[in-house]
């Protein structure tokens, strides 16, 4: 019998183990056993009387899950607003936490947004295998979430209105026991307004222990000419000081494209968005097609969604581990230092417990340009 929690996929689905199944919805909110879907509507009992959390009120906190181990998430699906008569930044303004086994600070702090390849306070399709994001804002994720003694997941509204509903469901299996070599699941949100001239932008720094990197998201707001995608992607790994051991050969090459993404079109250089399983160019826009105002028109410094995962190819680490990458472009001049705004998700599976993340931003200081 497979007793492994984390053997899955089509060629196992046959394989039994001793998993037991429960969702966490606004219905059910512990996940009991026999107890979904039991409030009431004006068409009865059990006719969707309760789907959502309702008024999500400016400064507070709502918990998603609580739920006992040990266990594993194994799919969690949301949905929001993306905007309020107040302001239309709410994908930035909602924090999204989780933490593991009783931990005071969290393995994952991001806007809720970014947590789903979804920068700018925008919603785009993404079509990949951890993360997938369908019409209309209906955000997925199916990264593994293991924990041992306790899983929590809240979502803090930072927005200056109140948020009319949050549907959500956390899919989850409960165990008798994990692996010895489980490790915990963790994402962090960073942002530099302005990069530093020549000086490498941090995507992911202070992990100590033991883990593996497996996903990064960039949300690259332009803001020189010409081309901006020739800086190269580098992993730090167990003691690497000056030079990295991992070194890509550059940004549209970690993110899985080539020639800069571009193709000819009526005598112009086109960038082409995509969606794969691991890589992932899903959106571009240098207009705001939220806001209309009768003194200004809508564009916007160009704007640039990225992801990559390291499903296929996990980067291992075994005491600590730092990614970077670097603000180069090109022109018909040459390779020259660039200077944009750069947000970015690191996504690493690590032991606890984790170095705790610098404080985040305000939302002010998340907001896209």
């Amino acid at each position: 019998m497979n007793l492994n929690p984390f053997l899955g996929g089509l060629s196992t689905l046959p394989l039994m183990n001793n998993g037991r199944s429960r969702a966490i919805t606004a219905e059910n909110p512990h996940g009991e056993k026999g107890k979904g879907g039991m409030a009431s509507s004006e068409l009865g009992t059990s006719r969707k009387g309760s789907p959502c959390i309702r008024d999500v009120e400016p400064g507070s906190t709502v918990t998603l899950c609580e739920i006992d181990g040990p266990g594993v998430i194994q799919h969690i699906w949301l949905t929001v607003t993306d905007q309020t008569e107040k302001d239309c930044f709410v994908l930035r303004d909602l924090v999204i936490r989780m933490y593991w086994d009783d931990e005071a600070n969290p393995s994952v702090e991001s806007p809720l947004g970014d947590f789903f390849c979804n920068g700018f306070a925008r919603w785009c399709v993404v079509n990949s295998l951890p993360i997938v994001v369908n019409p209309t804002r209906g955000f997925n994720s199916y990264f593994p979430m293991p924990f041992h003694k306790k899983a929590k997941i809240t979502i803090e509204n930072q927005h200056e209105g109140t948020i009319p509903a949050l549907f959500y469901q956390i899919d989850y299996c409960l165990y008798d026991e994990l692996p010895e070599n489980t490790a915990y699941f963790h994402a962090q949100w960073r942002r530099q307004k302005i990069t530093n001239i020549a000086e490498d932008y941090i995507i992911l720094d202070h992990v100590k222990g033991k883990g593996q990197y497996v996903g990064t998201y960039l949300a690259l707001t332009t803001l020189e000419r010409y081309w901006w995608g020739e800086g190269e992607v580098k992993m730090f790994i167990d003691g690497d000081d000056q030079y990295p051991t991992i070194c890509g050969t550059g940004t549209e090459d970690y993110f899985g494209g080539a020639w800069s993404f571009a193709t000819q079109k009526d005598g112009k250089t086109v960038e082409n968005t995509f969606c794969t399983p691991f890589m992932g160019y899903p959106y571009y826009s240098k207009n705001d097609d939220l806001v209309h105002h009768l003194y200004h028109n809508d564009d916007v410094p160009p704007m640039r969604g990225l992801y990559r995962w390291h499903i296929m190819d996990p980067i291992r680490f075994n005491e600590d581990l730092k990614v970077t990458i670097q603000q180069i472009g090109v022109s018909k001049k040459g390779l020259f230092e660039r200077q944009d705004d750069i947000a970015s998700v690191a996504y690493w599976y690590q032991t606890e417990p984790h170095y705790p993340f610098e404080k985040l931003a305000k939302k002010e200081e998340r907001w896209p340009r």
